[in-house]
């Protein structure tokens, strides 16, 4: 669905935006312009594994996840994006389809770019460029991170990574249960058990706003200790 966006606000996005912020000014001016603002209602899809790469997108507010599908027809989520994530640049870049599930976790703003408007860009300064593809690497180093803790942590690891990952620099987690538990793949039940054995430890309070995080050096050293097994 498309809508107007104040076009201050999104130069402003795009200054903050991954990689946008290495583009001149002029070019993220340009970039505003010519782009096109779109919302993504919460479950549905901003594009699906095997569509045309045809336009990068900032995500300008809301949160969106990147998923899969095993052949099982399970979801697999490889990873959650919060403003100002660039989506979508990598099949830009190379050309071809998009490699996996973009969905709306939250109800989602962003702004398109075309892909020939993008390449110009990326031609015209080829600082942003070379910061496109170290942050490319930097991805690729925490996808194969991602994969050795799925493999190597157990579940109190996995949610206590999660929650740490989610509540930041603060305290408060407002994810509910069940997208906690398919963030990790772990069913609610579990999660909850858990949770609730934290909770009776005083490492987090449930409250009715969600989790919050009390003792997050105690979650830091459970992951440690997990990974040292």
């Amino acid at each position: 669905m498309a809508e107007k966006l104040d076009l201050h606000n999104v130069e402003a996005a795009l200054a903050k935006a991954e990689l946008m912020a290495a583009l001149s000014e002029a070019t993220r001016a340009r970039l505003a312009k010519q782009g096109v603002p779109c919302t993504v209602e919460p479950g549905k899809l901003l594009f699906a594994k095997g569509d045309k790469g045809d336009a990068l997108y900032v995500l300008i507010e809301g949160e969106v996840e990147v998923r899969t599908s095993t052949e099982a027809g399970k979801d697999v989520r490889i990873a959650a994006l919060k403003p100002f994530a660039l989506i979508g640049e990598m099949a830009v870049l190379d050309g071809g389809v998009r490699s996996a599930d973009v969905a709306a976790i939250r109800r989602s703003r962003l702004l398109r770019i075309g892909r020939d408007q993008a390449i110009a860009a990326l031609e015209s300064e080829p600082k942003a460029l070379l910061k496109l593809i170290a942050e490319l690497s930097r991805r690729l180093r925490n996808a194969d991170a991602a994969l050795e803790d799925a493999h190597t942590l157990d579940l109190g690891g996995r949610l206590a990574l999660r929650l740490l990952d989610e509540a930041g620099d603060g305290a408060a987690v407002t994810l509910t249960q069940t997208e906690i538990a398919r963030r990790i793949g772990a069913s609610r039940e579990k999660v909850n058990r858990k949770l609730h054995e934290w909770a009776d430890e005083g490492w987090i309070a449930m409250t009715r706003a969600g989790i919050k995080l009390v003792a997050k050096d105690r979650l830091k050293a459970l992951i440690a200790e997990a990974r040292a097994t």
